[in-house]
Formats: C-alpha cells, structure tokens, sequence
C-alpha cells in the first residue's frame, strides 16, 4: 500500500511485548471545567473539534498493516475505513459522580486491549460531574509516541483561549505515484551505495536507499535488504563515537566508586516485583509546581530527584505498612527523553537508566540529598551508551516479530518475574507540560493525570505531568499487587509536607530572621 511507514525496532518493540496482562497503551485522565453558563453538547462539540484536527496529526487515522508471515514489523497505512464515532466515546459515570469514581472506572478501561484493526486510540468522554466538571480519558499504544511526541498531540487537541482557534483545511491529497518494480529499484540502490558513501559532500549517515513501496513478500525481503544496507553504513559512520562511549564506560566500570555505584542500581526483591494481572488500579493527585522547584533548588538538585524522593517515600510508607520493607535501597526505572528538541514525529525516542530511590534512609532531608547524588551517578554511568540508543533502537531481523511475542507470551504464562531478579522496582517518569491554560471546545483544563503502563515484574508506576504551577501524579499499579493505589496516592502530599519542611522554612521562620 502506498505512503506505508514501516514501524522502528523500538515503535514495533511496543506491539510484541504486548500481553492481555500487560496491555502496552499509555493515557491520560484529563480534568475540566465548564463555564456556568455553558448551553452547547460538550461531547458533540469536543468530538467536531477533533474531526477538523485529525490531519494536524496523521498517526490518527493510520492503523497497522502486518507483514506477509510476520517476517517484518508492521507498518502504518492510512485507514480507508476511519470512523472517528469508533475512537470518541461518550461515557457514563455512576453516581456520586466525582474524581474518585472516575478514577475506578479509569483503571478498568486502561486494562483493556486496544483494537489492532484500527488507529491505536480511543477518547472517553465523562459529563455530568460535580463542579461543572467533565472527565476526559485518553489512551494511545506506545507503538504510535512516547511522552515528547504527546505534548505534540496536547497542542493539536488544545487551544490557549476558551474560543478554539481555527485551523485549515488538509490540503489537497497528492496522487501517490505507482511503486517501481524491484529490478529498477536494486539498480538505484547500487549506484547510490558506490557513490554516497564515497561522496565528501554526502552524509553516510543520511543515506536514504530507494524501496519497492509493495507489502508482498518479495518485495518485503527487498525493502529490508535496503534497510539492512542503510543502518550497516550508519553503524559505520558511528563507530568513532561509538567507541568513545566504550571507552568511557570501561573507564568508568574500572572506578571503584563507579562499582559502588553500580552495586546501587542492583534491586532487591520486594512483593512489586511479580507478575500482574489484566485489571489495573489507578488514582491521581496533584502538588505545586513552584514549591517543588523550590525544594529542589534548596536541596542544590534537579525537579526530577525531588519527584524520585515524593515517590520513594511513598513507596516506603506502603512496604513499612506492609511489613516488607528491604535493608537495601530499592531502584526506579527513570525514562530519558532522546528527542530534540523541536522534534514533534509521532514515534519512540526514548533511552533510560536505574536509579537507587534511597528507601533505607529515613530522614527526609538525608533521603533527597542520597537520591541527587545517586542520580547523578547513574546519569555519569548512563550517558555514555545514549551514543549506542539510535542505533540499537532500530536493529531489524527478519522473522523476529513472531520470535519476540512468542517469548513475551512466553515471559507473561511462566510467571518468571515472580522468580526473576528485578532490574528496577518502581518507574517513575517525569513529564514536562505547558504552563499556560490550556481549554478543549470551550472548556477549561483543570489537571492532566498521567495514566501509564505497569509490567510484569514492574507492577507499580508512577508518572507525573507539569501543567501551570502543578504537578500532576498518575499512580498506576496491577490490581493484584495494589487493589487501592489510591492509599499510596493519598501519601504524597504528606510526604511533600514532610519534604519541603525539611529543606524551605516556614514563611513565619523566614520573616523572624530577616528582622
């Protein structure tokens, strides 16, 4: 089919490991408020908005198209079918009608599998709550974007002014030109690689070989033979750097406080490290954004460690409750955006690393200042191998689609993770948003929850998401590990409390010094 796009390694990877316990779609619970003197049909109005946006973001209407046998990663294709009354859905929230109960309903819709013979999305619609406030959940496979990409998507669905602003028109489709045939096509492909590679004006690592433009088999073999020719000259063209990064890492492995420091990215066991089941449980709460910035400044750290040491103490507040808290520090799995900035494509460039969370360390103060130094040793440790990500992330092996999922299907019946060392014990993820208000048809955005992905072995996740002067927190856990995340989730502001009395003087402190 014309104007496909095969998926990345990364994107694909997404699809494979996807389970029914372990759905691999991520979402948001968003919040607004309706104007009092709001007459329209917010649902009607909200789902006509979108309808004139959807070519602002094209993943939208583009379902999967699998290989022939699964012998490649599938691509994306334009849906010819696309109903957008199969994506927007109107909902209904039982009484009392409040956040509490969306955030029930939330955690039962987020267990559920995406439909794979559609576009990956869906949007539900919540009216009638109270406050004059209506719920929006949204979720998206993590084949389509990652959390840069879905700011780019925040800024197609909303609007800076309680009037939506106008957008065009799409423009004219242009005639998609007829695949050339694969003889033509190898004919182009040896003389660009002759030729490219050995042109001091050309960039090996730009090089872009012709493809069939068919989804049969044979030609299929050809585009990734084409695809395998690219990456070997990119490889090539990043060995230097990549080398670097090699000797970087054995010069710091050699270090003894950099095997101190790897010691401390080992994770010990704990009762969240098991296998999930199909249902989730979800809650959200917010803090201020200014104040958390205040405490991070105080503590000389990064927003990011102050949001590492809100979730390692609520995380140790539960296992204490639960009588299972290790001697040994426990570890979170912190995302590390790769995007540039300015990059908006609907895709997954995304790296990682481990980090201890200090959960053996009981004071407050004493718990972020162990978490600023251990991530910083863990972002030392980890910013080498960022050179090795764009290269692995799109590695392609024929036949490897059916291979990985029966090893991920594999993975979720043989309940390993139960038995497996963890290599983290948490995820927690740090977001950032905009700080303006933002409005959907008409409607004031109150909060934007994230709601993320728990896994087997990883039950229990922990997102956050800034908007204006807040920090939004989706607490995301299987419903067999953690029936309530809610209790953990009404930890966190008193662990805030408790934080940034550590670190920032009451303002009556404050005022008695000055004079």
């Amino acid at each position: 089919m014309a104007d496909a796009k095969k998926l990345s390694s990364l994107d694909a990877s997404f699809l494979y490991l996807e389970t029914p316990e372990m759905p691999m779609h991520v979402g948001s619970m968003a919040i607004f408020r309706l104007p009092d003197d709001y007459k329209g049909d917010f649902f009607e109005d909200f789902k006509a908005m979108i309808a004139s946006r959807l070519h602002i973001a094209p993943i939208l209407k583009s379902r999967l198209e699998k290989a022939p046998l699964d012998i490649d990663h599938p691509s994306w294709v334009e849906d010819d079918q696309f109903d957008i009354d199969r994506h927007i859905f109107r909902g209904s929230l039982p009484a009392p009608h409040d956040r509490a109960t969306l955030e029930r309903l939330v955690g039962w819709i987020h267990a559920k599998l995406l439909n794979r013979a559609r576009p990956l999305w869906e949007f539900y619609v919540f009216e009638g709550m109270q406050n004059n406030e209506i719920g929006l959940y949204s979720k998206m496979h993590h084949a389509c974007i990652d959390g840069g990409a879905g700011a780019a998507l925040t800024s197609m669905i909303y609007d800076v002014s309680p009037i939506p602003r106008k957008v065009e028109p799409p423009a004219a489709r242009k005639v998609a030109q007829e695949p050339r045939d694969i003889a033509a096509n190898l004919i182009d492909s040896y003389q660009l690689l002759w030729t490219q590679p050995f042109d001091a004006a050309a960039a090996p690592r730009t090089i872009e070989l012709p493809r069939s433009g068919k989804s049969d088999l044979g030609s299929i073999l050809f585009d990734n033979a084409m695809f395998q020719i690219e990456n070997a000259i990119k490889f090539a063209s990043a060995v230097p750097a990549m080398l670097k990064s090699v000797s970087e890492v054995v010069t710091k492995v050699s270090d003894p406080k950099s095997r101190e420091s790897l010691a401390s990215m080992v994770s010990p066991p704990t009762i969240l490290n098991k296998a999930i089941s199909s249902e989730r449980s979800f809650a959200g709460t917010s803090v201020s954004l200014s104040r958390a910035k205040a405490v991070a400044k105080a503590a000389g750290g990064k927003l990011n460690d102050v949001v590492l040491a809100l979730a390692s103490g609520v995380v140790r507040r539960h296992l204490i409750s639960q009588g299972a808290l290790p001697s040994k520090s426990l570890t979170a799995a912190v995302p590390i955006s790769l995007r540039e900035e300015g990059n908006t494509e609907s895709n997954n460039q995304v790296f990682g690393m481990i980090c201890s969370i200090a959960t053996n360390v009981e004071d407050p103060r004493a718990r972020l200042e162990a978490i600023i130094a251990q991530s910083t040793k863990a972002k030392e440790m980890s910013h080498p191998l960022r050179a090795f990500m764009p290269q692995v992330s799109n590695v392609s092996m024929l036949g490897a689609p059916i291979l990985v999922q029966i090893l991920a299907l594999l993975y979720s019946r043989s309940d390993l993770s139960n038995v497996l060392p963890p290599a983290a014990n948490i995820t927690v993820s740090n977001v950032p948003g905009p700080r303006q208000t933002l409005y959907a048809a008409g409607a004031e955005l109150l909060h934007i929850f994230p709601v993320s992905i728990a896994t087997h072995g990883l039950a229990f996740n922990i997102t956050v998401q800034s908007y204006r002067d807040q920090l939004d927190f989706g607490f995301v856990a299987g419903a067999n590990i953690i029936p309530h995340v809610q209790v953990l989730c009404d930890m966190l502001p008193a662990e805030f409390e408790a934080l940034e009395a550590a670190f920032v003087p009451p303002p009556a402190e404050t005022k008695s010094a000055a004079e």
